[in-house]
């Protein structure tokens, strides 16, 4: 799955498009505007960085449709709906662990105060949990020094190979 997430002018949301190895495309507007990262790329930077499979982006390589996204091109596999709230449901827990593990490692790449039972509640190692967010910190330099207009291409792990 390839994401790619497009700067825009301070103020303005993100706009992101995703490409799921199955042909379809999707839009995604997102929070993030400016020169902070967009939080959708956070979640797929930490959720790359700590190898989780089963969050936010991994749930759309499977087939999950978030109410964020709108269809663009493709044909949809039979019964996609369905599938998509089958994993929302089966993965609601997983996705949640994902939002907090995004959350800590982007307060930890801020600087911001991070109690030791946060890092130990996560379930990563802390050095894990510290390579993420000097991940984030990089990136987020470089996202800073993007143009509007600018485009950032994240490939999602676990491409399956060329799109249709």
């Amino acid at each position: 799955m390839r994401l790619t997430f497009r700067r825009m002018a301070d103020r303005r949301a993100v706009e992101s498009l995703v490409e799921r190895d199955d042909g379809v495309v999707f839009t995604v507007r997102g929070a993030g505007g400016g020169s902070g990262l967009p939080h959708d790329l956070v979640h797929a930077l930490v959720e790359s960085s700590l190898g989780i499979t089963d969050g936010v982006w991994g749930t759309v390589a499977d087939g999950a449709v978030w109410t964020t996204m709108r269809h663009v091109s493709g044909r949809r596999p039979p019964h996609a709906a369905e599938r998509s709230e089958r994993l929302k449901r089966s993965r609601a827990g997983a996705v949640m662990r994902a939002e907090a593990l995004a959350d800590l490692v982007h307060r930890m790449a801020e600087g911001a105060e991070v109690l030791p039972g946060e890092i130990a509640r996560a379930g990563v190692s802390a050095d894990r949990l510290a390579a993420a967010a000097e991940t984030l910190r990089a990136a987020g330099r470089r996202w800073a020094a993007m143009a509007p207009g600018e485009e950032w291409v994240q490939e999602w792990p676990g491409r399956r190979g060329p799109r249709r």
